[in-house]
């Protein structure tokens, strides 16, 4: 399999919805329940899909079964980041990691072999990555940092268990919608009933409410942009197309610039600038 330009750009797409629905978490005045509230909602938003494509074969359900746990510990990883530090700090040490961790789990899961220039590729996107996040700043935001680590480690778990479902799905005879809208309509529980518990109906339904219509077009950001990513995964290697879904912190960097007044610093601009690099190299690799 290789990456396609039509490919890459739905990908891209997808990074931006990604970055999109990050930055209204860290807006948000509680990431927690902002968190659980986009995933529950996109719960809603996926069940219709999965009524209409039906449901994925029997093959896939272990792996969807393996992510909803994974995806638990995403979600407070998530929002501890969130809490600690600002977004142009932890979204880049989250996604960084990601790609590298990726490329070597998918080599023995998967059984994919990189080229010499793909895996420059990779190595210049997580590069790029972290070099938007690192600054002196990380040494003041030690919580943050450690929150978004090891979060790193938890996206590529992740990532490598959805994309050997979804391609399980697929070998089975289903698609990669089936396994999306089935993930997704049950993903958004477990997290939000912890969320719940802890905080109560009478503090969480006020905010849920008043928070319900900008958390609704997160939930559709968000599994436009898992959903594109997943079906990419099946046309092109897993470790090229988790790379490049990374290029979604540059989106991040621009939305946290834009929308939370974070300053964009020669730093950034460098690290800008080896991203695009890897991505060339990512699509001629």
């Amino acid at each position: 399999m290789t990456l396609s330009w039509g490919v890459a750009a739905a990908v891209l797409f997808g990074a931006l919805l990604h970055a999109s629905w990050n930055a209204l978490v860290k807006s948000s005045t509680d990431k927690a329940l902002d968190t659980a509230l986009i995933h529950l909602l996109g719960s809603f938003i996926g069940l219709p899909l999965l009524l209409a494509a039906g449901l994925p074969p029997p093959a896939a359900w272990p792996f969807i079964a393996a992510s909803l746990v994974v995806h638990i510990g995403y979600y407070v990883a998530l929002t501890g980041a969130y809490r600690h530090g600002d977004l142009g700090l932890t979204y880049p040490l989250m996604r960084g990691l990601g790609p590298v961790l990726v490329a070597m789990a998918s080599a023995a899961a998967v059984g994919e072999r990189l080229s010499a220039l793909a895996w420059l590729g990779v190595l210049a996107v997580s590069g790029g990555v972290l070099l938007l996040g690192l600054s002196r700043h990380a040494l003041d935001q030690p919580r943050a940092v450690a929150f978004a680590l090891v979060n790193a480690v938890v996206i590529g778990l992740y990532t490598v268990v959805d994309a050997l479902g979804t391609r399980s799905a697929v070998q089975a005879g289903g698609n990669a919608l089936q396994y999306v809208a089935a993930l997704f309509t049950l993903d958004g529980w477990p997290f939000a009933l912890l969320v719940l518990a802890r905080r109560g109906p009478a503090a969480a339904w006020p905010y849920a409410r008043r928070r319900a219509p900008i958390a609704l077009v997160g939930a559709a950001a968000s599994l436009g942009s898992y959903g594109i990513a997943l079906w990419a995964m099946t046309r092109a290697p897993v470790a090229i197309v988790a790379a490049l879904r990374e290029t979604s912190v540059l989106f991040a960097v621009l939305l946290g610039t834009w929308l939370l007044k974070e300053a964009f610093t020669l730093r950034r601009a460098a690290g800008t600038v080896v991203i695009l690099a890897g991505v060339a190299a990512l699509r001629l690799g």
